[in-house]
């Protein structure tokens, strides 16, 4: 096989549906969320097969009022708009990822970010877990389903599902789970439950 001229860029391999215009894919849309610094970057990066657009800033004083880095001291950057990836799960199922803004000087932009997806993901951690109560208000209020993943972080205690259940009062229909953000497979069940419980609570 012709690997082309030196430094080009090797092409990406095509799936069935992508050279058989005939077998287009069900293409869907999935919201990752949650608070400041709690892994969404990291969610999205872990599981897309293109490399993830970011639009991340270094951080400055406009948030230092209300950016917690009690457990994240060596963040330096946060994102300002979203983040994008995208993975195909089978030849019929393309799901695109957007990575909402954590921080609360961004969320008048997740109507924008919400509509026409079939779920979210909000992510907690659980030494910040009231961080991600803006998220649970905002998917309840408007219907959306989602699930709670738990990123285990480093030196942080361990908690059963049930427990931060109840900790963030999530309604028994809404699976919880445990998981880390940085392992594609880890990241890939969590997509994979909020997809069977998206066709669950919304059947048509």
């Amino acid at each position: 096989m012709d690997a082309g001229p030196p430094g080009a860029e090797p092409e990406e391999e095509l799936k069935p549906w992508q050279s058989d215009l005939s077998r287009a894919p069900i293409a869907t849309k999935i919201v990752v969320a949650g608070g400041f610094g709690v892994g969404k970057t990291t969610f999205v990066g872990a599981v897309s097969e293109i490399t993830p657009l970011r639009t991340e800033a270094l951080m400055t004083e406009a948030g230092a009022a209300t950016d917690d880095l009690s457990a994240t001291p060596d963040k330096l950057t946060t994102t300002v708009a979203m983040d994008y990836g995208r993975i195909t799960l089978d030849d019929d199922l393309v799901l695109y990822l957007f990575g909402t803004p954590g921080q609360e000087r961004f969320w008048f932009m997740w109507d924008d970010m919400v509509r026409g997806a079939i779920g979210a993901v909000v992510l907690a951690d659980t030494r910040r877990l009231g961080d991600c109560f803006p998220a649970l208000d905002y998917f309840e209020s408007c219907g959306l389903p989602y699930v709670v993943a738990v990123n285990e972080f480093v030196g942080s205690v361990r908690y059963e599902p049930e427990d931060v259940r109840d900790a963030l009062s999530v309604p028994e229909h809404v699976p919880v789970m445990i998981m880390d953000a940085r392992k594609r497979v880890s990241a890939m069940e969590t997509l994979l439950a909020l997809c069977a419980h998206a066709i669950s609570v919304t059947p048509e």
